[in-house]
């Protein structure tokens, strides 16, 4: 069973509202079908109702299983707008429902308010466009100041390992991270990495040094990213500044690091930039026939995830079974929170 099969097995236990900004794609609406047929989530489309009509006619799909909605005439615009303008200084509320009427932003509001458990958006919208309109509207965990992304990595017969799942991170959205970004990047991928894949995150801060066998500014901004990710989550296996090698292989480890946790054993692997992180996995992808699921979107306060332009009814099915699947755990925190109130 590959991974995609996993998480639509685990949506399935119990599925979520999603919604998606561009209902009249032809890609998402088969996506939203089958994810309707198979049970993994209850899709909610958004747009013109005789756009997304005409083209689930074409595509010979029923939408009397959908849920279809206009946001320029919903009952909801006006309180969604009332709420965005009392959240935003200086917008009004007549800027708010203009805001509103786009699909994206007011899919970020349904997610926002709880109509709806996640989101799902990128088949017709940039990639920042997405971030930007999500960051506005539902905003960022607690201690995170941005989005970050993640690839999971299945890389076959992989250093003595039939197959070796990782985490490579950010390798979408950040171009040159600070180290205070750099290491919430580390703390939320190895959070993402425990929840999403079940496993003991190790997670290594990349560098072209290891242990101050170089220096650098570029060297120094691992360093103190990691410093800061020891602070922040000390319940965490986090070390730095590795190079891959170090990182990733036990004999080059034990030359290289006197003594760590990650050192050699690493699954969680933190790039110092996008331009390392985004070569680094298509190279991995291509060269070693590794499978790649991803980007897929971490930091928000509730689930967003983005698709390439490209993406295909089958991947934009594989996202939505993921995005179902951290809605599960948003709903399993909110149920824990409310548990430990006096």
């Amino acid at each position: 069973m590959n991974l995609t099969d996993v998480f639509k097995e685990r949506a399935k236990k119990s599925p979520k509202k999603i919604v998606f900004p561009e209902g009249a794609d032809e890609r998402i609406l088969t996506a939203a079908a089958m994810a309707a047929g198979e049970g993994i989530a209850e899709p909610i489309l958004l747009g013109k109702l005789d756009e997304i009509q005409e083209n689930a006619s074409r595509l010979h799909i029923d939408i009397s299983k959908l849920n279809v909605y206009d946001p320029r005439s919903s009952s909801k615009l006006d309180r969604y707008a009332a709420i965005y303008s009392g959240k935003r200084t200086g917008v009004s509320e007549g800027t708010a429902r203009k805001l509103l009427r786009r699909n994206l932003f007011f899919a970020a509001m349904m997610v926002s308010e709880g109509a709806v458990d996640g989101m799902v958006a990128g088949a017709t919208h940039p990639t920042a466009i997405v971030l930007q309109t999500a960051g506005l509207a539902i905003g960022f965990e607690p201690g995170i100041s941005g989005p970050s992304s993640f690839f999971i990595m299945v890389v076959p017969q992989c250093l003595g390992e039939s197959q070796k799942v990782l985490i490579f991170a950010d390798a979408g959205v950040n171009i040159d991270p600070s180290p205070q970004q750099l290491a919430e990047i580390a703390i939320t991928s190895g959070k993402n990495a425990q929840f999403l894949l079940g496993i003991r995150p190790r997670i290594a801060l990349l560098s072209f040094s290891t242990k101050g066998s170089a220096s650098h500014p570029s060297v120094d901004k691992v360093v103190e990213a990691t410093r800061i990710a020891r602070e922040k989550a000390p319940e965490l296996y986090i070390d730095g500044e590795l190079q891959a090698d170090a990182a990733l292989v036990p004999e080059v480890a034990r030359k290289k690091v006197n003594e760590s946790k990650v050192a050699g054993k690493a699954n969680v692997l933190i790039f110092p930039d996008l331009n390392a992180g985004n070569i680094a996995y298509k190279l991995t992808q291509y060269l070693a026939g590794a499978e790649a699921y991803g980007p897929m979107l971490q930091g928000f306060a509730k689930p967003v995830s983005d698709l390439s332009r490209g993406a295909t009814p089958q991947d934009i099915l594989g996202v939505i079974a993921i995005t179902v699947v951290e809605a599960q755990r948003e709903e399993k925190n909110s149920q824990s929170h409310r548990g430990n109130t006096p």
